[in-house]
């Protein structure tokens, strides 16, 4: 079996690596990402997994035994879906938003391999303690929350900013380690 990881999201690789699947190429999918608005979290993450995963299936140069691992994860906040901030601004606004409050990670998960798929989700409800605004600029000033939904990483600097989570640590960073792990072993069984 040939682990293709359909991200080039370092954190999914590491994922993989700790649960024993280091991925044997990594080949991010260029799949459009627009979904309609009113799909509800779990649908939407489970649609873009979905399409990330045949995105990468469809191209012709992969090994005929091709495990796709997709995912994609959003944070959820009051009904408002908080992907990754496009600039400084909208950065401190999505952890303004965040402070003191709790809000929901959700990661979509799509396993493809020899005919067959496994689309599943995850939910994982995260706690901020409230913020200051030299505590949200001093993060911001890190650089860290640019590239990540909801503006934060729980696995590095963004640590500090968590009270308490409910569900999955690994869900929150991009792949929800266990269930993709028995995921994985379900498929390669049937």
């Amino acid at each position: 079996m040939n682990i293709i990881l359909a991200s080039a999201s370092p954190r999914r690789r590491e994922i993989l690596e700790l649960i024993g699947l280091a991925p044997d190429a990594i080949l991010p999918s260029e799949a459009d990402e627009t979904v309609e608005a009113s799909l509800p979290p779990e649908e939407k993450v489970m649609t873009l997994a979905a399409r990330k995963a045949a995105s990468v299936a469809a191209r012709d140069d992969l090994p005929p035994d091709a495990l796709i691992i997709a995912s994609d994860t959003v944070v959820v906040y009051g009904g408002t879906v908080l992907g990754k901030p496009r600039d400084r601004a909208d950065g401190c606004r999505m952890l303004k938003m965040l402070s003191g409050r709790t809000h929901a990670v959700y990661t979509g998960v799509c396993l493809l391999y020899q005919n067959k798929k496994q689309i599943f989700y995850n939910k994982t409800d995260v706690e901020f303690y409230p913020l200051t605004d030299g505590e949200i600029n001093a993060y911001l000033d890190t650089g860290e929350p640019f590239d990540k939904a909801g503006a934060y990483g729980i696995q590095g600097k963004g640590s500090v900013l968590v009270r308490r989570i409910d569900g999955d640590f690994f869900s929150v960073m991009g792949l929800p380690a266990a269930q993709v792990r028995r995921a994985v072993r379900e498929i390669a069984e049937k």
